[in-house]
Order: structure tokens, then sequence, then C-alpha cells
């Protein structure tokens, strides 16, 4: 059985920053589940686009307000708590939070908590974390 708790992981290496997010990587791949599961919290009035070639993500909004837009299709959704989006497609999206966001996400495959965006918006494959 694997317990933890987010707030003993603040401040350490599962604890990942940038820009205008940070994140709490609560499941890696190091554990062996088959998935990673973290809490993101996306600043206020930040944009961000993303496209993940080489992973499915699933999303759920813990609370905060923004909106997702399919950025094939140009199609915007709210995002609110209770809402859930799952990129099964690896589509290329804007992420906008319009009051702080926090978010339970989960990838598949799993991350290993190195991972960092690359300028396409997308983490390298797993088998090649060097690009």
């Amino acid at each position: 059985m694997i317990v933890r708790d987010t707030t003993q992981l603040h401040g350490t290496e599962k604890q990942v920053f940038n820009e205008r997010w940070h994140s709490t990587r609560l499941l890696l791949a190091s554990d062996g589940m088959g998935f990673s599961f973290h809490i993101t919290v996306l600043e206020a009035g930040s944009e961000h686009v993303f496209e993940y070639k080489h992973h499915f993500e699933s999303v759920y909004c813990i609370r905060g307000e923004g909106t997702i837009e399919d950025l094939k299709t140009n199609k915007v959704y709210p995002i609110r708590p209770g809402v859930m989006y799952a990129l099964d497609q690896h589509d290329r999206h804007r992420l906008s939070a319009h009051s702080e966001l926090e978010m339970a996400c989960c990838f598949n495959p799993p991350v290993t908590g190195t991972e960092i965006h690359r300028e396409d918006g997308s983490y390298a494959p797993a088998s090649d974390l060097s690009t």
C-alpha cells in the first residue's frame, strides 16, 4: 500500500515548479502502478499550451475556474470544480486559469518526475528523456 500526504511532499523532489504552475507528484513511474498521479496548481491569469504526444492525460478540477481549448477544433470548454477532461487523442490544447486552478492529473504512461515541457508543449517519450 502506498500512502502519501501532499503537505509532506512540499519542498521535496516530488514537487516540480514552472513559471506559473507547480505540481506535486504523488505517484510516479517508479511506484509501478502503470500511471502517475499529480496535484497541479495553475496561477490565476496564466495560459498554458500543451500537447502530450507520448502520454494520455486525464484531469479533474478540484478548485478554481478556467477554460480548456482544443486547438484543432477551436472549441472551448469551461473548467470548474467537478469537471473532468481526458486528452484521449494527444490533443494540443490551451489551458487558461481564470482563477487559481487546482487539478488532479493522471498520466499514462506514468511520468518519472524528471520531465520538463519541451518547446512544443510535450514531454519526451518515457524511453528517451534526453530530448
